[in-house]
């Protein structure tokens, strides 16, 4: 029989929760649930907390291993209906539970971690008790792990509104209460964000809220279920480019006035342990085939919606042959540009424009696995950093077009 929520300790308030959202994790929700305990006790023992497993009423035990696990931290379960999937789905619920319980702080960790330890909670959460409201991740990753947030969300998020979170899709963060509320209260709730959009808006959110932001040094990597970024894509890159595309219809009166991004405060002492990430694998000759079929699939889309000058670049590129292949900043940037225009103005169907710019994106994945291929992570991330700069040097350009400009 459904139960929305179990609450065997029946908990009416809480200052601290640590949420794991879910769906099918019966084989991996325990270890984050050990390790938040832990944390809880360790760092947050005079507070009185709770540990939310929100779930999509996964059918294959996740709630039964959630609710077994012996733990000393209270723990309540609450579960969307029957057949209603989404992440984002997951955190509205959430969000109800946290006002609910006039909680003051809340950190969320994914289902799947496998490097989480006690002092994640500790430097997620912390600083939501010192003034801080909102709590992004920094952990070191694999070069090729997150490759939509280094190429579209970091330098996109940064650009228009002038923070430089580097994981604004890190799916491990903390915030404070009064921004559940927030949340629900928000006019921009749509279907993609309801899904994998949720961590990009909720970031965004908070930016353009003016909340106090900072990010948290992890001391260990992120290890998770890392893909390969030319692994199918769907509605994961649909949801996420598609919310960074509505937010910046919404909060244009915001970022037109942002001209540079401003370092954010890090709550935390240097990376801390060297240990590294596991390694992601990357088929280069996936992203090349599936770059080189997007001409076929994709190519009236792109002419309808990109300028001239840029379709002409694209075709460039398309004859280079494997070894040489380059895709250069400034085209992406361009690319970018002219996508979100063609966004906002509607100019193809909203799926169908958001589906044809993944073979683009992962022809700049392949770009970028073949700069970095022989660079260390420290030097992977200034390459990054300097196509950040890049980003933030055409926003004049993004601007023009964005106020009228229409492709030739």
């Amino acid at each position: 029989m459904f139960e929305h929520e179990v609450n065997p300790e029946n908990i009416k308030k809480a200052a601290f929760v640590v949420a794991i959202p879910s769906y099918n994790e019966a084989d991996s929700i325990a270890f984050p649930v050990q390790q938040a305990d832990k944390g809880i006790q360790s760092f947050f023992g005079d507070i009185e907390s709770v540990i939310i497993n929100c779930d999509n009423n996964s059918n294959d035990g996740t709630k039964e291993i959630f609710l077994g696990i012996k733990t000393n931290t209270p723990k309540i379960y609450i579960s969307t209906e029957p057949g209603v999937k989404g992440k984002g789905r997951n955190f509205k619920n959430l969000f109800k539970k946290i006002v609910d319980l006039e909680a003051e702080g809340v950190v969320v960790v994914d289902a799947d971690l496998k490097s989480i330890t006690p002092k994640w909670i500790k430097h997620l959460g912390e600083p939501l008790f010192q003034d801080f409201g909102y709590v992004a991740p920094l952990y070191v990753r694999h070069k090729y792990d997150g490759t939509i947030t280094n190429s579209i969300a970091y330098p996109l998020t940064r650009s228009l509104y002038g923070r430089r979170v580097r994981q604004p899709i890190g799916g491990d963060f903390g915030f404070c209460g009064k921004l559940a509320q927030v949340y629900l209260q928000s006019d921009t709730w749509s279907e993609a964000i309801a899904n994998f959009g949720i961590d990009i808006w909720m970031t965004t959110l908070a930016m353009n809220e003016n909340i106090p932001i900072c990010q948290a040094f992890m001391g260990r990597p992120k290890i998770h279920r890392a893909k390969d970024p030319g692994a199918d894509l769907g509605p994961m890159f649909r949801q996420v480019v598609g919310t960074i595309f509505d937010m910046m219809i919404k909060f244009y009166p915001f970022w037109s006035n942002v001209k540079w991004s401003k370092p954010t405060s890090i709550f935390g002492f240097g990376l801390g342990e060297t240990e590294m990430p596991p390694p992601v694998k990357v088929n280069k000759e996936t992203l090349f085939q599936k770059f080189k079929e997007g001409f076929n699939s994709c190519g009236h889309i792109w002419k309808k919606i990109l300028q001239k000058e840029t379709v002409n670049k694209l075709q460039e590129i398309r004859k280079m042959d494997k070894d040489q292949f380059d895709f250069p900043t400034n085209l992406w940037i361009n690319v970018l540009i002219d996508f979100t225009v063609a966004y906002r103005d509607k100019l193809w169907i909203e799926d169908e424009l958001l589906d044809s710019l993944i073979p683009i994106y992962l022809g700049k994945t392949l770009s970028y696995v073949k700069k970095t291929e022989r660079m260390s992570i420290r030097d992977s991330e200034e390459f990054i950093e300097e196509e950040c700069i890049q980003f933030e040097a055409t926003k004049r350009l993004l601007l023009k077009h964005w106020n009228g400009s229409k492709p030739n």
